[in-house]
């Protein structure tokens, strides 16, 4: 986990963030019944609604029939609705119910008290380094990420 000077490496550091960030974020959304799949899964449909389930499964880096299951939990919650495409009956098009938006809204309270906490004491300009930096880093692993899969390293994420 550490390299021979005691610095931890860079992917241990940014999993252990993710981990911590996670755990935190967890037990202060409990109250409101989500998982923190089901809120990521909320949060993308509101972006891009009508989205299909396997798009959505994509985005979210789970399996298809993961992801359906997470949907089957929110639409018996009543908070999204799964509508056949048009064009392709074999689809379906997620969209977000009325009921969502308070959930949602209470949710994204939790995720900016949660980013707010963490970053206390943390300089503003340092901030924005280390965004620009990690920004850099997530644009080299998905490059990395489809040279692997034999895709065309010229298309940007």
């Amino acid at each position: 986990m550490s390299t021979a000077n005691g610095q931890s490496t860079i992917g241990y550091l940014i999993a252990d963030l993710s981990r911590l960030f996670g755990r935190v974020f967890d037990r202060r959304a409990a109250h409101l019944g989500l998982t923190r799949v089901q809120w990521r899964a909320l949060k993308r449909i509101h972006q891009s609604e009508g989205i299909t389930q396997s798009a959505l499964a994509d985005l979210l880096d789970m399996e298809p029939i993961a992801v359906g299951r997470v949907l089957d939990r929110l639409q018996k919650a009543g908070f999204i609705e799964r509508r056949s495409d048009p064009d392709d009956r074999r689809v379906w098009r997620l969209h977000l119910l009325p009921q969502s938006d308070a959930v949602m809204h209470d949710i994204e309270a939790v995720a900016t008290s949660v980013r707010e906490d963490c970053l206390a004491g943390v300089d503003a300009d340092e901030l924005a380094t280390t965004l620009k930096v990690l920004g850099q880093i997530r644009e080299n692993l998905s490059l990395l990420d489809r040279a692997s899969r034999g895709e065309s390293s010229l298309r940007k994420s």
